[in-house]
């Protein structure tokens, strides 16, 4: 037996918008949680979420697309990539992220944790 599951975004079935200059709006389907991040300007992983998760790098694995804005990651070995609308993107435990530029940015993942 076949079946079709949507959800809206703009009814989320997880809303988290404690940290600071970022919103998380998770929902539910086929059994995966998929998350929608929307990043303030000024957004930086290190001065933002490292305070809530006590943790010296970002350890989570993210899996994404990037719809609107700039994010720049880098990783505890040296490397940065910088993403922009229409990218996907996969990033490893131990790395810092931040909002480029002034429009804010929001991306979907579909993999790892954020902020928690």
């Amino acid at each position: 037996m076949s079946s079709i599951e949507v959800k809206s975004f703009s009814n989320a079935d997880e809303v988290n918008n404690d940290f600071n200059n970022a919103r998380i709006d998770a929902v539910n389907v086929g059994g995966q949680r998929v998350l929608q991040l929307t990043l303030q300007p000024g957004w930086k992983w290190s001065n933002d979420i490292k305070p809530v998760v006590g943790t010296d790098s970002c350890q989570a694995t993210h899996l994404g697309v990037i719809v609107s804005g700039t994010v720049k990651a880098i990783h505890n070995d040296g490397t940065e990539a910088t993403y922009t609308a229409g990218d996907a993107y996969s990033i490893q435990p131990g790395h810092d992220g931040m909002v480029v530029g002034d429009d804010p940015a929001v991306v979907y993942e579909f993999a790892g944790a954020w902020g928690e």
